[in-house]
């Protein structure tokens, strides 16, 4: 096969490459507020022009989500996030809450059967985390630290071609969710999440799987 030329990657692809990479690295969670403009340009060394569209790039791949007067923010970890939340913006929320139930009740199921001694310190913290946000009364907060939980117990299932589905559908179910809650966290819209970390402590997949199960379930009722 015969070579060709070498070329110099162009400077906007150079700095696309890094902002991905703080995104995909989850140093930039999903939700999250990116550094501004600014702060980018004395960070990279570039010129404003070089930050602007490297950032549009990662806007228009689904990555980022540019709001005026706000900021840009973090929408997805992978141009395949991006795309599936574009894809489902739109979708019946009854729909989303059997995909969530499909996902999460396997999930659940295999963490009960496969976690780790490291896995249930990690999931006691993320449900400390998760009750610790309801109590703070912040809905966004909450809706992040639920789904943290959720990646957690997917983490503990030891799959990574779920673990890779259920990430890149993040954004998707994070949607779900904040529909779920509403713009207030009410009384009587919360959701224990304890006994599906019990079953899971307890190696019970099958009640792993109904607790999780469950819950959706509760959501789905209390949306209708």
């Amino acid at each position: 096969m015969a070579l060709s030329t070498t070329r110099r990657t162009p400077l906007s692809d150079q700095v696309i490459a890094q902002l991905r990479a703080q995104i995909t690295s989850g140093e930039w969670p999903v939700g999250s507020r990116i550094p501004t403009e600014a702060e980018l340009v004395d960070q990279l060394g570039v010129a404003r022009n070089t930050v602007r569209e490297a950032v549009r790039a990662l806007a228009h791949n689904g990555l980022l989500d540019i709001r005026q007067g706000s900021g840009t923010y973090v929408l997805a970890t992978s141009e395949l996030a991006g795309v599936l939340h574009r894809r489902f913006a739109d979708a019946d929320q009854d729909q989303v809450a059997e995909l969530r139930s499909t996902l999460e009740t396997s999930a659940a199921g295999f963490a009960a059967l496969r976690r780790t001694a490291r896995d249930l310190e990690l999931l006691d913290a993320a449900l400390a985390r998760r009750d610790a946000a309801w109590h703070a009364g912040v809905p966004e907060d909450f809706i992040q630290a639920d789904a943290a939980f959720h990646q957690a117990v997917v983490a503990a299932a030891h799959n990574d071609v779920l673990a890779a589905v259920y990430a890149d559908l993040g954004e998707v179910l994070r949607a779900h969710l904040r529909h779920d809650v509403g713009p207030d966290l009410l009384p009587h819209r919360w959701v224990p999440h304890a006994a599906i970390l019990e079953a899971i402590r307890a190696g019970d997949p099958e009640k792993a799987a109904d607790e999780a199960g469950r819950a959706i379930g509760f959501c789905k009722a209390e949306n209708r």
